[in-house]
């Protein structure tokens, strides 16, 4: 039997090349024969560069840049021939701020824009913007502001590039910007699917987790409506519905709107690079995970990435995950989901000792797995089951 091992990382626990190796060891704890594959995946949030390093032969840049707060900080990006490979969170993310800090309403994607203004600057021509991770909720005005996009209030005045100043903004002025963005292809690559504003939106949706409380959250969201008129105003193109422009606090649609970037699936893009349709059409079975199964996980993520290839060759698809929502595993059409909370004391312990339960998982599959082989052939068939398309 050949076994592929698939997941993206667990958050705030293991890497996804430390998922691999703990469920590894708890798979040959049974001392199998079994051929093992590893291939840790991503789904264009953070961590994904250091998957697609694996994978290709990226050389890095350092340089200083402005983190959410406009302080120095020392980030990296890679390239590649001419195309470079920019995780946002290096220089915008949310990690970057200690707790008390975090408030999307101040925060600003600027920095990222100046590794963007770097790599044009070096000569290269097509920018592959990982955008997952984000403390921002800017509508990639900072991105834009990096790069020669100024924007001024009704007095002409100036505005800082922050989520909160998004509603004051009423002129875009372009004159200062050196790009001609016709001749460089930018691809935001994103893991979600939510519109600009409203109850989907990138505020409403994902400002609480970046510090916002519910009046700055409606504030934020205001922001954006304003910040998308104004760009019809100037004749750039209206976002406003596109699945992922709310994408990163907006960074989505305004670089479509203001750069013409092109927005792509994440996990679309990293089962390109890691080719790991191939692995999945020659394994037996396959195991995938990453933290959470929730919601959100058949929007994009790794888990409904992997388990839509395996439903087209017909490979039943075991789950590994921290905690399950009800019903969701019935919904991605999954054989079996081992959840770390199930053995873990707390949700403390199971991030701690993530390695340690994974590897008992392991163990675990296994041993199931030879108990009944004549039931691990071909996809787990729900009814109703349709994957998600990658």
């Amino acid at each position: 039997m050949k076994i592929l091992i698939a997941p993206d990382k667990f958050k705030g626990s293991l890497n996804a090349a430390e998922v691999c190796d703990a469920i590894t060891k708890g798979i040959k704890i049974n001392k199998t024969k079994d051929e093992i594959i590893s291939c840790p995946m991503a789904d264009g949030g953070e961590g994904s560069i250091d998957i697609i390093n694996n994978h290709l032969s990226l050389k890095p840049v350092e340089l200083i840049v402005n983190d959410p707060l406009f302080r120095p900080i020392k980030s990296t990006y890679y390239f590649s021939d001419l195309t470079a490979y920019i995780e946002m969170s290096s220089a915008s993310g949310l990690s970057l701020l200690k707790k008390e800090e975090q408030n999307c309403m101040n925060t600003s994607s600027f920095g990222t824009g100046e590794l963007i203004k770097d790599a044009i600057n070096k000569g290269l021509t097509t920018i592959n913007l990982y955008i997952g991770g984000s403390a921002t909720n800017d509508g990639g005005v900072g991105i834009a502001s990096a790069l020669g996009f100024q924007f001024y209030d009704r007095l002409k005045k100036q505005l800082s590039p922050i989520g909160k100043n998004l509603k004051s903004i009423d002129h875009i002025d372009d004159s200062q910007v050196n790009f001609n963005f016709k001749e460089i292809t930018i691809n935001v690559i994103c893991d979600v699917d939510n519109p600009l504003y409203g109850r989907n939106g990138a505020a409403f949706v994902y400002a609480k987790q970046k510090g916002a409380n519910s009046l700055e959250i409606k504030k934020l969201d205001q922001g954006l409506i304003n910040l998308q008129s104004i760009l019809i105003k100037y004749d750039y193109p209206n976002v406003t519905n596109m699945p992922g422009s709310g994408a990163a606090g907006g960074v989505g649609g305004g670089l479509v709107s203001l750069l013409g970037a092109k927005l792509i699936s994440g996990i679309k893009n990293l089962i390109e690079i890691t080719q790991v349709e191939s692995k999945i059409k020659d394994s037996d079975i396959i195991i995938t995970g990453e933290g959470k199964i929730d919601l959100q996980t058949e929007k994009g993520k790794v888990i409904s990435g992997i388990s839509s290839l395996a439903r087209k060759y017909k490979k039943p698809v075991i789950a590994v995950c921290g905690e399950e929502e009800k019903n969701v595993s019935v919904k991605l059409g999954l054989k079996k989901v081992y959840t770390i909370l199930e053995i873990a004391d707390s949700i403390s312990d199971a991030i701690v000792n993530g390695d340690k339960y994974l590897i008992e998982i392991g163990s675990k599959i296994l041993t199931d797995l030879k108990k009944n082989p004549e039931k691990n052939q071909g996809f787990a068939e729900k009814e109703g089951f349709e994957p998600p398309e990658v």
